[in-house]
């Protein structure tokens, strides 16, 4: 199973907002032992929207889209899911209760307008302002505020993939190497690559104080622990010097 995100909002994309969910999502999967493993960002288009959540259903992949299930105009997510979806937008009943509590009279003529989501769809509570999110399938739509969001992502995480979570044998192994291009590493990291076709080999360049790369490795424990090992010794016998 894999995870992505879908974060929509102009104000991310023009910059009036820095997002934040993109770390939040990675540090929390990679704390239950999971990784997340691409992330798309949406401008306020119902178009752009369905088009995305279309585009990634999949029965093998979690999405966690955020923002867009407002009540104002520029908030098409509710609706877009629905397209998406091939389902009717209808009024929650379970939903409206909640708005209804939470904000009496207040709750109309615009806040109730939230309780209008995809036909059978299931809710996501919402623990700030009681308004839920919503879950169609492995898809998961939740408000853009990191303080609302950030939760229901905890609770989705455990109450529907429980299963998944410190299931993973997943590790991370690098090592440092100064003063060399990647170019000169081309034909190691091949070499790497063809013999454990099972973990991701990275390599990462950096210019500044003084040109080093990090080259390293992620997967099973078993196979990165191999891998490393491996190539500090290749690495060595090349004549550079790492850490």
């Amino acid at each position: 199973m894999e995870f992505g995100a879908l974060i929509i909002g102009d104000e991310i994309l023009s910059g009036k907002r820095q997002d934040k969910h993109f770390e939040f999502l990675q540090k929390t999967l990679k704390k239950y032992g999971l990784s997340l493993s691409w992330v798309k960002y949406i401008q306020d288009n119902s178009k752009d929207i369905i088009q995305s959540i279309q585009e990634s259903i999949k029965p093998d992949t979690v999405i966690f889209s955020f923002g867009g299930i407002g009540a104002t105009p520029d908030d098409f997510t509710r609706q877009a899911a629905a397209e998406a979806f091939d389902l009717k937008l209808t009024r929650n009943e379970e939903a409206l209760k909640l708005i209804e509590e939470q904000f009496g009279e207040g709750a109309y003529p615009k806040r109730v307008l939230m309780a209008n989501i995809p036909q059978e769809a299931l809710l996501i509570p919402n623990e700030i302002n009681k308004i839920p999110g919503f879950k169609i399938n492995h898809h998961h739509f939740l408000p853009g505020f990191p303080e609302m969001a950030w939760p229901m992502v905890e609770w989705v995480l455990n109450t529907y993939y429980q299963g998944l979570l410190n299931q993973n044998d997943f590790a991370e192994a690098s090592i440092w190497i100064n003063d060399v291009s990647e170019s000169k590493l081309i034909d190691l990291m091949n070499e790497i690559v063809k013999k454990y076709p099972e973990i991701k080999l990275f390599s990462l360049p950096k210019l500044k104080p003084i040109k080093t790369i990090e080259l390293g490795v992620k997967g099973s424990s078993k196979l990165v622990n191999e891998a490393i090992l491996e190539i500090q010794e290749k690495i060595t016998n090349l004549g550079y010097e790492w850490h």
